[in-house]
């Protein structure tokens, strides 16, 4: 088992910035790739970024490109989410997601989630 608890989620106005972080504990976490998924109101779950076991390869959403950028730190068994530039079509619940591959953009090929943080971004 891996647990995955997220924080960092909060109110910020359009253009401003938050930093996601999620602490893992459990089975040794360099072994999976991580990432994020979001969920807002009355829409499907989207994939939004991984990085793989390493931390060498990344993938991202396209409307985040450039915008938001996924680092882990194997050391602490902590993954982080920069987001710049935010935009209200931004706001949603956002998961932490741990699995086999950084390519996988599919919510069952990620084997353990988070709770979810909220991140709102006003217009």
């Amino acid at each position: 088992q891996v647990q995955l608890v997220e924080s960092g989620g909060g109110l910020v106005q359009a253009g401003g910035s938050l930093r996601l972080s999620c602490a893992a504990s459990g089975r040794t976490f360099s072994n999976y790739a991580m990432g994020w998924f979001r969920q807002a109101p009355g829409k499907e779950r989207e994939f939004v970024v991984a990085i793989s076991r390493s931390g060498q390869n990344t993938n991202y959403l396209d409307s985040v490109k450039g915008r938001f950028t996924i680092s882990r730190d194997n050391a602490r068994n902590m993954v982080y989410l920069q987001m710049n530039s935010l935009k209200p079509e931004d706001t949603a619940v956002y998961y932490c997601v741990a699995g086999r591959s950084a390519y996988n953009t599919n919510g069952p090929g990620y084997d353990y989630w988070g709770q979810g943080t909220q991140v709102t971004v006003s217009s």
